[in-house]
């Protein structure tokens, strides 16, 4: 649950945000809304390849709680090849503020975290429009979606925080702790 505190900080920072933007057309205003003074962090997931779903507090009381991290990597592991990879904390915890900033308790759908290197390869033979040096394969990125909020909502306040790359496709975003970026 956010904090009052962590609330009024996201929709301070969207108005003005929404008022530069109506004013002098600047997409870039207030990157850190975050809403990290809270006490735990939390995170209903779901893979939509696999079907598995999972509620975890992963933090709490000021720290990573590690059995909860390894359940959130071993969720959004590589469907296709069934390896299990790391996933950055920096890209969990863009996550869960992204989640924390549209005052979501929702469950969020995961479409790719960690992509092994076979089924990179494979997108690519596919001509899925996928790099073959993707920030999956490092576990840095992953791809989402928030059934019930438009994917230019979520696209749109993953931009505010200037954590790293922002992909918007029809279905799902794109989103990295690579270099800031926006496609």
């Amino acid at each position: 649950m956010m904090s009052r505190r962590g609330f009024l900080r996201c929709a301070f920072g969207f108005a003005c945000t929404f008022q530069i933007e109506k004013l002098w057309g600047v997409g870039r205003a207030l990157a850190s809304v975050g809403t990290k003074d809270t006490s735990e962090r939390v995170l209903r997931l779901r893979n939509v390849h696999t079907g598995e779903r999972l509620f975890t507090r992963y933090w709490v009381n000021g720290r990573y709680v590690q059995n909860e991290i390894d359940r959130i990597n071993y969720l959004v592991r590589c469907h296709y090849s069934n390896v299990v990879k790391p996933i950055s904390i920096e890209v969990i915890d863009l996550l869960c503020e992204i989640k924390d900033c549209l005052a979501c308790g929702d469950e969020i759908s995961i479409i790719s975290g960690y992509r092994s290197p076979v089924y990179n390869n494979l997108l690519r033979r596919l001509g899925r429009h996928v790099a073959s040096t993707s920030l999956h394969l490092q576990g840095l990125a992953i791809d989402f979606a928030i059934p019930g909020i438009r994917t230019k909502v979520l696209s749109e306040t993953a931009l505010q925080f200037q954590a790293g790359g922002v992909g918007l496709y029809p279905d799902f975003v794109h989103i990295d702790v690579g270099e800031v970026r926006r496609w």
